[in-house]
């Protein structure tokens, strides 16, 4: 039995019909890039048609075209921009092994603005959008996507369906294109105040960026640093009264009698010998001489008996139970050890 191919005869087979435009799954912002549309059967010539001067498409960015007249959304400049820069080719060849991220993602002012930042402007009212790339890809800013490039490229954070960098370095990227430094300072106090982040983690960002030779950011830093503790000091007086830890003396300094200062700690039992340090400080290069202090006081408390219980604003803000068991259990550990050496107990 013969079986006739439809192809038979040098005929090219009939190719499969293109899915029109309108029946796209969901209602998405109408933005797609060239190739898209070929997948839809409209080719270069006939998107270049419609995006003429008073056509019913424009493209926005190079390769990127709206499929209506009139500006566009917020949310389809947002997918505008992320759509260039994952468009374009990379600079080098990918590499083997599990592959770094590599997708672009809202940076800057406008992630600030989507972290819900109410000191950031709206997003209509940006004239760029930054997009995150990593450093290696071969990417202009043009129109209303400005490109930063990244190093190490952080994990993203998806808000309505859009990557955004963590606010830290949303924070680094919004901060170098800034002069003014009040709005600097109200940027970092929300981001701090509003729980976002803590002030380290800002700090660190900014010190990879090179922000912190700038006059304005150092100040704005320097203030952040101060609500940074203060907000760590509230959450660890709400601990101790929330999970019913015994009052300590809040705040002192220790010395040994007639000897050196000891050092200052936040929180102090001087009948359990334990002392609480919020460690807020910020790792950096130059400090190597700061940390071994830090390392040195804990080690000299120590020797005297007396246990050093480090808490994070982090671990204060994110897992209060958490820290407020480990203080119990040093408070309780206590009567197993040796009584400490006796220290003078002065205010801070």
């Amino acid at each position: 039995m013969n079986h006739t191919s439809p192809t038979s005869g040098g005929e090219s087979p009939t190719p499969l019909s293109p899915r029109p435009l309108h029946d796209r799954p969901g209602r998405g912002p109408r933005v797609l890039t060239g190739r898209q549309l070929r997948e839809h059967g409209i080719g270069a010539a006939e998107a270049a048609e419609r995006c003429r001067p008073g056509g019913p498409w424009q493209q926005v960015l190079p390769g990127v075209h709206l499929l209506h007249p009139g500006p566009p959304t917020s949310e389809e400049r947002l997918h505008a921009v992320l759509l260039y820069a994952a468009s374009r080719p990379s600079a080098v060849p990918a590499q083997t092994g599990p592959a770094p991220a590599q997708d672009p993602m809202i940076t800057g002012l406008a992630a600030l603005a989507l972290h819900r930042f109410a000191t950031a402007p709206p997003l209509l009212t940006l004239d760029r959008i930054d997009v995150l790339v990593p450093r290696t890809r071969r990417l202009r800013s043009t129109g209303f996507a400005q490109v930063v490039r990244a190093q190490v490229m952080p994990q993203p954070q998806q808000i309505t369906g859009v990557p955004v960098a963590p606010v830290p370095r949303a924070l680094a990227d919004a901060v170098s294109g800034l002069s003014d430094a009040c709005t600097v300072g109200r940027l970092l106090t929300e981001a701090v105040r509003g729980g976002h982040c803590e002030a380290a983690a800002v700090v660190r960002e900014f010190n990879e960026a090179r922000l912190l030779n700038l006059p304005h950011v150092v100040d704005a830093v320097h203030a952040l640093l101060a609500e940074g503790r203060a907000l760590a000091e509230g959450r660890l007086y709400d601990l101790v009264r929330r999970y019913g830890l015994p009052d300590p003396l809040w705040n002192v300094d220790l010395r040994l009698p007639g000897g050196p200062h000891l050092g200052g700690v936040d929180a102090y039992w001087p009948e359990q010998a334990v002392a609480v340090e919020i460690d807020a400080r910020v790792p950096r290069q130059e400090d190597e001489a700061l940390r071994a202090q830090y390392a040195h006081k804990r080690e000299h408390l120590e020797r005297l008996g007396i246990t050093v219980v480090r808490l994070s604003p982090r671990k204060l803000r994110d897992t209060p139970e958490q820290q407020a068991a480990v203080v119990r259990t040093a408070l309780m550990a206590a009567d197993d050890h040796e009584p400490g050496s006796y220290v003078v107990v002065l205010p801070r």
